[in-house]
């Protein structure tokens, strides 16, 4: 690993370490730390303790986390970089974890200057287009893939519905979010309907931000949509001085997406869970 990538690294570990501490407390295990959402808030995980200088975590280590996430009720969620924290693996195997290992990508110091898409802004607090941008991922991300699917604009207006009766305030938290500058979300929008969307956190801390959770309607995709809000996310942080612009794709198909928009691989992702 070259110390450019090291850097590079270092600031995503820093930018790991710090996006969560807004709306999760931080519990000390040592060599790791475990955030655990503030109310009804979005779950976190377990991940390495930033510039840990002690001795590796072992399997214990992990026992003692994966104890207290089932004691909160939470996922039994831990998510780390190999590269920065090369032993962690095995000590997750050995608990019985399960692995997944995702590519981690960088966007290029030009991979920002794609034309804007005339279905694709960002959002205000008020936007209307709101519910449908968190409700789209969640169609996303239950029929993956990057070939057209079935869930359509129904389907959404169903999921809007359903998210709205159930009152989990997940819209009112991030427009919430929008307004302090801690939450940036983008949408692909077409006659009313949100067709891909997507969100990047800034962290004042910080110098590095991950742009997450987007996802196209299913019977939206193989149109550019995904590449499009990414483009538009990656353009507003740089915009804000953010000059360490990452993500986290789903495999190698969707990575091959997002290069499009000027993302090239650097490493792994690594996510370990309970069955």
């Amino acid at each position: 690993m070259t110390s450019t990538t090291t850097d590079i690294l270092t600031r995503l570990e820093r930018y790991y370490d710090a996006v969560p501490r807004s709306s999760a407390r931080a519990e000390d295990f040592g060599p790791l730390t475990l955030f655990v959402p503030a109310g009804s808030g979005h779950p976190y995980y377990a991940r390495p303790t930033l510039e840990w200088t002690g001795a590796p975590a072992t399997a214990a280590d992990v026992e003692r986390v994966r104890a207290r996430q089932r004691e909160l009720g939470i996922p039994e969620a831990f998510e780390w970089v190999p590269d920065m924290t090369p032993g962690l693996r095995r000590a997750l195997e050995e608990t019985g974890l399960a692995m997944q290992e995702r590519p981690l990508m960088l966007l290029e110091d030009d991979g920002s200057a794609a034309a804007p898409h005339p279905l694709v802004r960002l959002l205000a607090a008020d936007d209307p287009a709101l519910p449908g941008a968190l409700a789209v991922p969640q169609l996303a991300f239950a029929e993956l893939g990057t070939a057209v699917g079935a869930a359509g604009p129904d389907e959404l207006a169903a999921l809007i519905a359903a998210q709205k009766a159930d009152g989990n305030g997940s819209v009112e938290r991030v427009a919430d979010q929008i307004r302090a500058g801690l939450s940036v979300v983008a949408a692909a929008v077409e006659d009313g309907t949100v067709l891909c969307a997507g969100q990047y956190r800034p962290v004042s801390t910080a110098t590095a931000t991950e742009i997450v959770g987007v996802g196209t309607l299913p019977s939206a995709r193989r149109r550019g949509l995904a590449v499009a809000v990414t483009a538009a996310l990656a353009a507003d942080a740089r915009a804000r001085g953010i000059d360490t612009v990452f993500l986290t794709a789903t495999d190698d198909a969707v990575a091959r997406v997002y290069a499009r928009a000027g993302f090239r691989c650097i490493g792994t992702a690594m996510e370990a869970s309970a069955e």
